[in-house]
């Protein structure tokens, strides 16, 4: 599998933000996440989702950009969680898998989903977290069979199916990987409160599929409705993860 250069890189533009505050993406990027795990329910939702957008400001972005604007999407994220009493993240999305079958949201409905966004040529973040989730699976035991875990790739110009699928057989063998157009990315990314922009590489006579991608760090629990369960920070250990998953999913 093809390894991205190491090289000094200029950031592009993000992606969009929502038309109205309450719909702007965290922003995080490929870093080490403070973040602890901590359940969100009912209308002491948005408080517990504070914590979430604390421990985001503790991350850093690998193009040095777009630190100052934690704070306020934070603030945006909160203001919408108050308004329903459920966490404003997750919702409707139409993907390929890594089989090249088109997917949606409800392709998965009856199952918890534990999901996480990165790019197959993340150099370390990406391995790290998914490692982490395939081995708390296996901590799980009967439970597995409870959950889909799901890799949804912010590079879709790289990340074709074959490519995930390749990928994907390095974890554990329940990974789903999933990616799509560039609009379906954005969207998905959107509904999740993912941040996630290109990173070009500036040297002279650079290839042009030479580029790291900025993207945020947490993993996502969904109840077998879809509706947000428990985010899992980037250091969250997999004996964690899979302690607070056997926690939910037998109520």
């Amino acid at each position: 599998m093809k390894e991205p250069k190491k090289s000094e890189s200029k950031s592009e533009e993000p992606v969009p933000e929502a038309e109205e505050a309450d719909d702007t993406e965290a922003r995080s990027a490929d870093g080490k996440s403070a973040v602890k795990p901590s359940a969100l329910s009912g209308s002491r939702g948005w408080l517990l989702l504070l914590a979430v957008v604390v421990g985001a400001g503790l991350l850093f972005f690998a193009s040095g950009r777009h630190l100052k604007d934690v704070g306020k999407v934070g603030e945006a994220i909160v203001k919408a969680t108050k308004k329903t009493g459920k966490a404003a993240i997750g919702g409707p999305f139409e993907l390929i898998d890594h089989n090249g079958t088109l997917v949606t949201d409800k392709s998965y409905v009856g199952k918890y989903m534990l999901v996480n966004f990165g790019y197959t040529y993340c150099p370390d973040v990406c391995p790290t977290s998914l490692t982490k989730i395939s081995n708390a699976l296996d901590i799980l035991g009967a439970d597995v069979d409870k959950i889909v875990p799901i890799f949804i790739s912010v590079d879709p110009a790289r990340d074709t199916p074959e490519q995930l699928k390749e990928y994907a057989t390095y974890f554990h063998p329940h990974l789903v990987g999933l990616t799509g157009t560039k609009d379906q990315v954005t969207a998905v990314a959107r509904a999740y409160r993912v941040y996630f922009a290109k990173v070009e590489n500036k040297e002279p006579n650079a290839d042009p599929d030479d580029y790291i991608v900025d993207h945020s760090a947490l993993t996502y629990l969904m109840g077998q409705d879809g509706i947000f369960q428990q985010h899992f920070g980037h250091g969250t250990s997999a004996e964690q993860m899979a302690k607070r998953i056997k926690e939910i999913v037998n109520p």
